[in-house]
């Protein structure tokens, strides 16, 4: 069974598709050098796409948990009330940020399932923290070339490294959702 937080996330991450189709409606020959904002902002997309499942399936698993309990138990409103105030705090999902708040709540390393096709754990991980890197330099720093001059490192997020991304955003999702439905 699938959660209700991967339904959210398929809506959501459709807007970092959206972006890249529209690149490449715009990519012409030569293209022009503002549509690679569109390429920036696809990925900035994903990211949070991936930062608001999290969230959802942290906060739809531990209603699950909660609503075990009989009535509205002390713990079951402390652990609700605690969970709410970390996740103001719950930016970028870097691999240790993901694995801290979900041992927290649930008391699993959900990083442990990010296993899917030839990917094992360790690779996912190091991967999703360079994509929180590359999230931040983008959203934080632009990365977008001044004055005409082209960038010294070429283009921040290229069109088919984008959809290497958003695909492995995807399935990031979908491997984390089956891993905690076998472990909650």
């Amino acid at each position: 069974m699938t959660s209700k937080a991967i339904e959210t996330f398929e809506h959501a991450i459709q807007d970092a598709i959206d972006l890249l189709n529209h690149f490449d409606a715009l990519n012409t020959k030569p293209p022009p050098p503002q549509i690679e904002v569109l390429k920036r902002a696809s990925l900035v997309m994903a990211l949070a796409a991936l930062e608001t499942y999290f969230e959802d399936r942290l906060v739809e698993a531990c209603e699950a948990i909660c609503g075990k309990s009989k009535g509205d138990s002390f713990l079951a409103q402390f652990m609700k009330d605690s969970l709410t105030r970390d996740l103001k705090y719950f930016h970028t999902p870097s691999t240790d940020r993901v694995r801290s708040i979900f041992q927290k709540y649930l008391g699993v390393d959900v990083t442990e399932g990010w296993q899917w096709n030839n990917v094992e754990p360790s690779a996912a991980r190091a991967e999703l923290n360079r994509l929180a890197k590359k999230r931040g330099d983008i959203a934080h720093r632009s990365w977008r070339p001044t004055s005409g001059e082209p960038q010294p490192q070429g283009h921040a997020v290229t069109r088919d490294n984008l959809r290497k991304h958003i695909h492995f955003v995807r399935q990031l999702v979908q491997a984390t959702d089956t891993y905690l439905a076998a472990e909650l």
